[in-house]
């Protein structure tokens, strides 16, 4: 796959050589992270890279597209069987690029949104000070009730009856649980709103049909197309068929130009391969392998938000431990395991400091981590969340991991040779 780089362009190749290297020597328990199929590599970078259009499928503003054309269609039938879904868009670059065109699809500059607080669960692009669109739209937020963590669903009925929001968004980055669908639309109806579900997250639970799907109680749900899906960086914008024009004109030309063909070339690999048996076995896997680390961590004394999970995804509050995310995701880092800080619900420190750190179990489960394992991980996590750590237990906990992992490849000898070659 690289075997002409490496003629052209040593210096580049010998970093992405070292990069095969960083992710087969260590675990990837960030929880935005997966390990792609083979294909998606390969369709990311092939021949439809060269080709530029916008519009959409018989009404391109250019020539050449009858191939593309067959290919994009191909990708939202096959996306529409997967999700049961009215309609589809799959232009979008990513799951922040999906939120965007869903706003434009339906607001007016100053309008009223209800979206989960940041540091309790939600997303930068869902009304974050730190972005943009912020400064478009007039952003109230809910939270979660202090007492178990999960959202404040009255709370969140209070507000929007309070405010009377054009949009309510539920789905966020860091929420462990899954989210009454059907209580949000319920509120939505209430106070006459839409009602748009971000289901970046677990979008691959989702179509491995493991958990509930908010495509039947949404009017818009947005994606990335990486994380459990584990597919091309990019995104996708499921509607119902009432809001299809309106959405068609706010991604092109609302918010897109030309589009990435062949990531939707991926795309539409990655939807056929989501409704094979392997898949969903392996999104099984992914929560089976997240609930048993929930319960290995608090046998340890982690406190977890919510006190488990329903997902990929655990919040770990490190107040106990006398850490902050910083320290802990720096600690664990030194044994190979990379994670992320993350603020916990009411946080008292800043994002860049975090009292928390946020894992997912998606990228170990697919490196083929299983149930027996995680008490392994969670004994390394509590190894090196003591008050002081020296040389010998950062050693002793590498050593640990690596006889964890050496077994567990994220890809094949064949598969390394190809990448790399």
């Amino acid at each position: 796959m690289l075997r002409y780089t490496k003629k052209s362009d040593t210096e580049l190749y010998k970093l992405l050589e070292k990069e095969v290297i960083r992710q087969e020597t260590s675990l990837e328990m960030i929880a935005s992270e997966s390990i792609v199929p083979i294909e998606i590599m390969e369709l990311s970078g092939s021949i439809f890279t060269n080709k530029t259009l916008e519009g959409y499928p018989g009404k391109r503003f250019q020539t050449g597209a009858e191939i593309a054309d067959l290919m994009e269609n191909l990708a939202i039938e096959r996306g529409k069987e997967l999700f049961g879904a009215e309609f589809l868009n799959i232009q979008p670059y990513s799951g922040s690029i999906a939120n965007y065109c869903v706003y434009k699809t339906i607001l007016d500059k100053g309008d009223k949104i209800l979206s989960m607080r940041l540091d309790q669960g939600g997303h930068l692009s869902h009304g974050s000070k730190a972005n943009f669109i912020s400064q478009l739209y007039n952003f109230s937020f809910y939270g979660i009730n202090e007492k178990n963590g999960e959202i404040d669903y009255d709370e969140l009925e209070k507000k929007a009856k309070e405010i009377n929001p054009k949009l309510i968004i539920a789905g966020g980055s860091a929420y462990p649980r899954i989210v009454d669908y059907e209580r949000v639309r319920t509120i939505a109806d209430k106070v006459n709103a839409y009602f748009m579900y971000d289901m970046a997250h677990i979008s691959g639970l989702v179509a491995a049909k493991v958990i509930p799907s908010p495509v039947p109680y949404a009017d818009f749900v947005t994606s990335s197309t990486t994380k459990t899906i584990s597919g091309p960086r990019s995104g996708l914008i499921i509607c119902k068929e009432e809001y299809s024009k309106q959405l068609n004109k706010a991604v092109f030309p609302g918010v897109m130009g030309s589009m990435h063909l062949n990531t939707m070339a991926a795309k539409a690999w990655l939807f056929k391969h989501c409704q094979t048996t392997e898949f969903r076995n392996m999104m099984e896997q992914v929560l089976k392998n997240a609930k048993e680390l929930a319960k290995c961590l608090q046998e340890k004394e982690f406190n977890l938000v919510t006190n488990g999970t329903d997902t990929h995804l655990i919040l770990i509050d490190l107040c106990n431990k006398n850490l902050t995310g910083k320290e802990f995701e720096e600690r664990l880092q030194k044994v190979g395991i990379n994670t992320n800080k993350n603020q916990i619900p009411n946080d008292k420190l800043s994002p860049f400091i975090t009292g928390g750190i946020r894992i997912g179990l998606t990228s170990a489960t697919e490196r083929g981590l299983m149930e027996k394992d995680m008490n392994i991980i969670a004994e390394i996590f509590d190894a090196m969340s003591k008050e002081e750590i020296s040389e010998k237990t950062v050693e002793e906990n590498k050593e640990k991991l690596t006889k964890l992992i050496e077994n567990n490849e994220i890809y094949n000898d064949d598969i390394i040779e190809y990448i790399l070659n």
